[in-house]
């Protein structure tokens, strides 16, 4: 069973066109974490701070596309020999590398200057971004462990970059909520990997060929069991109450524990675990992400 990447389907008449499988659009679902303290804020109704936020998050847009041209250029040789990443712009020849490098340098420029819009600090972690994606892609990706960590680092530095949009100081619990919950998806993704590939894991991606199945569900369940404890302490804590001015978020609990264990069921009975395209093909998941969502906005800005 090959693994589902929207990149490397080939171009249907009329619809998705190299650019788009190129630059991703669909994967900018993933910089909805940038708009996580404007929520948690209490100050999305201020229209100054909303716009400031959404910069952040058009920067963070920018920023991933970016990476994600670079990316095809970099692993073009290798992509020419896989059955299905051959058809990606950039190995099938829609796009050639100059023109990808070319996107990507520009992508990376406006990513800065619109982050720079929202706040010094916003674009210092544009940057810092595009940086450890760089380190990344030269190397981290094909060392074990730290492969996880690093994409989680990335939702955390997307996390820091909508704060400092917004102006505010990051909750440590959120930060630990946001990484902890990126690692579990970053492990839950490898697992699905290796179920999915079989014997042909390690060619789709080399790191693979030092995890195990067994290993995965092991630092899985612990990264689920952190993950929902952490979130509970973040609803439960004094310090949150203080800062939104309520104790109801600790209600939202179901949504979170039901959202998390749906993924995993996923992950092992229907063979799914790609985050992106989980959350937006699964009804249920995408259901309970909304209803989370409007509960916690009416939660905080209730009149």
């Amino acid at each position: 069973m090959a693994i589902t990447d929207r990149s490397d389907a080939p171009t249907p008449p009329g619809r998705m066109d190299p650019w788009y499988r190129l630059l991703r659009p669909s994967h900018w679902t993933k910089n909805l974490f940038v708009l996580a303290p404007l929520l948690f804020s209490g100050r999305a109704r201020e229209v100054d701070v909303a716009i400031s936020a959404g910069m952040a998050f058009v920067a963070f847009c920018f920023a991933a596309s970016s990476v994600y041209a670079f990316n095809d250029v970099l692993d073009c040789d290798a992509d020419r020999n896989h059955p299905t990443k051959r058809l990606r712009p950039v190995a099938a020849g829609l796009i050639t590398t100059r023109q990808a490098i070319a996107v990507s340098v520009l992508l990376a420029v406006l990513a800065l200057a619109v982050a720079l819009q929202a706040h010094l600090q916003t674009a210092g972690w544009v940057g810092l971004y595009l940086g450890l994606n760089l380190v990344y892609s030269f190397g981290l990706k094909r060392v074990v462990l730290l492969d996880v960590f690093a994409i989680a680092s990335f939702f955390v530095l997307r996390l820091l970059a909508g704060a400092a949009a917004v102006a505010v100081h990051p909750s440590v619990w959120l930060l630990l909520c946001g990484g902890l919950l990126a690692l579990y998806l970053g492990f839950a993704k490898r697992r699905h990997e290796l179920s999915a590939l079989g014997d042909a894991s390690a060619t789709h991606r080399t790191v693979l060929a030092q995890y195990s199945a067994p290993f995965l569900d092991q630092i899985s369940s612990v990264l689920l069991a952190v993950t929902i404890v952490s979130y509970l302490m973040y609803s439960l804590t004094s310090d949150t109450a203080m800062r939104v001015g309520t104790e109801e978020l600790s209600y939202g609990i179901p949504f979170v524990l039901y959202g998390v264990f749906r993924y995993l069921y996923l992950v092992h009975q229907r063979d799914q675990g790609t985050p992106t395209d989980t959350v937006l093909s699964d009804r249920w998941l995408l259901a309970t992400v909304a209803l989370w969502l409007v509960y916690n906005a009416w939660v905080l800005y209730r009149p």
